[in-house]
């Protein structure tokens, strides 16, 4: 395409120099661009945090729901358990061995547990400070030479 003079037309941008822009447009438009994107890509996180709590919600949801039903029936197990033992002895003796056996179980199991939490305490990574003291002694040490 030309003009009547029979030459092509100049390219003619906002700055008015053959299509160039200054400097200063091109930051001012970069940084618009940037706060945009910006903008979008929270707008984007947000959305996607929205939609990850409410699956979060639900599993927790089912999850609390299977914790019960295991519990029933593990209620049931036991109280099959006393259902066998009183074909053989009386009832409140079959009931009796179950909730000991249970006791005990229990028992040692909060046993067990607590031996782990005293070597979990204190919550403090003694080694990684241990470390630290050391590297501060050396470094006090480097800077008394």
């Amino acid at each position: 395409m030309s003009t009547p003079s029979g030459r092509p037309p100049s390219p003619e941008g906002p700055a008015g120099t053959n299509g160039q822009q200054s400097v200063g447009d091109l930051v001012k438009q970069a940084s618009e661009q940037i706060a945009e994107l910006t903008r979008q890509e929270l707008r984007l996180a947000r959305a996607e945090m929205a939609e990850k709590g409410r699956r979060a919600g639900l599993g927790g949801g089912l999850f609390g729901a299977a914790g019960i039903i295991g519990f029933l029936a593990l209620a049931a197990l036991v109280a099959t358990a006393i259902a066998a033992l009183s074909l053989v002895w009386p009832l409140w003796c079959a009931a009796l061995v179950v909730a000991l056996v249970l006791g005990t179980l229990a028992g040692l199991l909060a046993a067990l547990g607590k031996k782990q939490l005293g070597r979990a305490a204190p919550p403090v990574p003694e080694e990684a400070v241990d470390n630290v003291k050391a590297d501060v002694a050396q470094i006090k040490e480097g800077t008394r030479r």
